[in-house]
């Protein structure tokens, strides 16, 4: 019996080859409309189902699919990064205002200044610095994508990227994958288990990098508006002209995932993209106390934790570099200056490059880092103006390729330390991880060369 379902096995395999993706959306569709038929001369309608039928016409129209879906997405990118500018300071001000108690505690344990630097400065200030950061936009972006989740609006997203997705040779529900690494790349990464292909979930787990996370989108505002909205002659056309280079930022982002993945499903994830017949569940009121769970304790709390357990050492080391000397000189300073030859070649320095190496567990502490090496302040620092880091930054040699490049090494890089640690754990795979680390990042670097080498040999610098 199980030779004979193997023969079977294989006959549809090969006849589904035969037929390719189109037959097969026929079949289905004709199966789907006859039942269809025969439903509508058995069961009566429920009006409730003509409702979603009707809101399904425009939904997953062709005309109007798009623009709602990215409205809908934009309104939820708009409502984190506006929501958690509040909460963030509070959260901030409250972390960083314990840091002088503890240090008097140690002071008052008098314990050596080199122990409370690493400890305080090092350690605590990264955590708090990621805490900050990562935990209000989360707490916002998780319960507003469970929520779409919850309504039934999400395998409408599914359906409408499917065929987008598919012609790349990835699945359709990358594309929900995607969204969830708009608010964590790691969060992302673990979203690609409702893919059942392998082949597919590895598209999906080494792209979703290229989608920036809340991790990234403070450095990518902050270029933005210092290098490009700064130039404007009113404060309105500024934030205006800095959101639209945010914007496209991001668009850039989704045009890199969809052009990856077609190379990674012709090279070393070759395979027919596998059909999903996608029945759009019918729409229901939201679970409060569901989405509350799943969002803030199931999600935030669980990225967050990883996020912590790498950032913590990280800030450690970040601290040693920056107060051991070595002939006068840092040891962060001397490693900058070494790839600075390198850092020039695609726009940026050896300072911004080591900046990016040393934000590995977190890109939150990206340009605090880089203050922190210009300043030589020997912690990490910010600077809450931005008319203030635009002096430093300029005064440091930053030109508009500077910050352009910034803003495509930041989009385009290797993905975080608690997204690389979320790769190895769902592919078992050392092999995977290290390519999720190798591909985005020599993309990263192609791209800023080329776009460095380009613009000085037109001379626009």
């Amino acid at each position: 019996m199980s030779e004979q379902l193997q023969e079977v096995l294989q006959e549809a395999k090969k006849l589904r080859g035969e037929l390719g993706s189109a037959a097969y959306h026929q079949i289905v569709t004709s199966l789907y409309q006859k039942a269809e038929a025969t439903a509508q001369q058995a069961v009566r309608k429920a009006a409730r189902r003509d409702w979603d039928r009707r809101i399904d016409d425009i939904l997953t129209s062709r005309v109007f699919g798009y623009p709602i879906m990215l409205l809908l997405l934009a309104g939820v990118f708009w409502l984190t990064i506006q929501g958690a500018n509040y909460p963030s300071a509070l959260l901030s001000n409250l972390l960083f205002g314990l840091e002088g108690h503890l240090i008097n505690f140690f002071l008052w344990l008098h314990a050596p200044a080199w122990l409370y630097g690493f400890l305080i400065a090092g350690v605590y200030r990264t955590l708090a610095w990621v805490v900050s950061v990562m935990l209000p936009p989360m707490a916002i972006f998780f319960p507003l994508f469970t929520l779409m989740e919850d309504l039934g609006y999400l395998p409408r997203i599914a359906f409408n990227m499917d065929g987008l997705f598919r012609r790349v040779g990835a699945h359709g529900k990358q594309s929900l994958t995607m969204a969830m690494g708009f608010g964590c790349n790691a969060a992302g990464v673990i979203a690609a288990r409702i893919i059942q292909s392998p082949r597919e979930r590895l598209i999906a787990i080494l792209t979703n990098t290229f989608v920036p996370c809340n991790g990234r989108f403070p450095t990518l505002v902050a270029m933005a508006a210092i290098f490009f909205g700064g130039a404007s002659v009113s404060a309105l056309s500024g934030s205006l002209i800095a959101s639209a280079v945010v914007l496209g930022i991001v668009l850039l982002g989704v045009l890199v995932t969809l052009a990856v993945s077609w190379l990674l499903s012709h090279t070393v994830l070759k395979g027919l993209p596998s059909n999903f017949a996608l029945e759009l569940p019918p729409y229901r009121p939201p679970q409060v106390g569901k989405i509350i769970v799943r969002s803030i304790l199931d999600r935030t709390l669980f990225v967050l934790r990883r996020a912590a357990i790498i950032a913590a050492p990280a800030g450690g080391l970040i601290w040693i570099l920056a107060n051991v000397s070595i002939g006068g000189t840092s040891i962060l300073s001397h490693v900058a200056g070494f790839l600075n030859p390198f850092a020039e070649l695609i726009g940026l320095d050896g300072v911004i490059l080591l900046a990016f190496l040393l934000g590995l567990p977190a890109n939150e502490i990206v340009v605090p880092i880089i203050l922190m090496s210009y300043l030589a302040a020997g912690t990490m620092t910010d600077l809450e103006s931005i008319s203030a880091m635009r002096k430093v930054f300029a005064e440091n040699g930053w030109t508009w390729l500077t910050g352009l490049n910034v803003l495509l090494f930041s989009l385009l890089h290797f993905p975080c330390g608690t997204t690389l640690l979320t790769i190895k754990k769902e592919t078992g795979s050392a092999k995977w991880t290290l390519l999720g680390f190798a591909l985005p990042t020599a993309i990263a670097v192609i791209i800023c060369f080329l776009v460095t080498q380009l613009v000085r040999l037109i001379g626009l610098v």
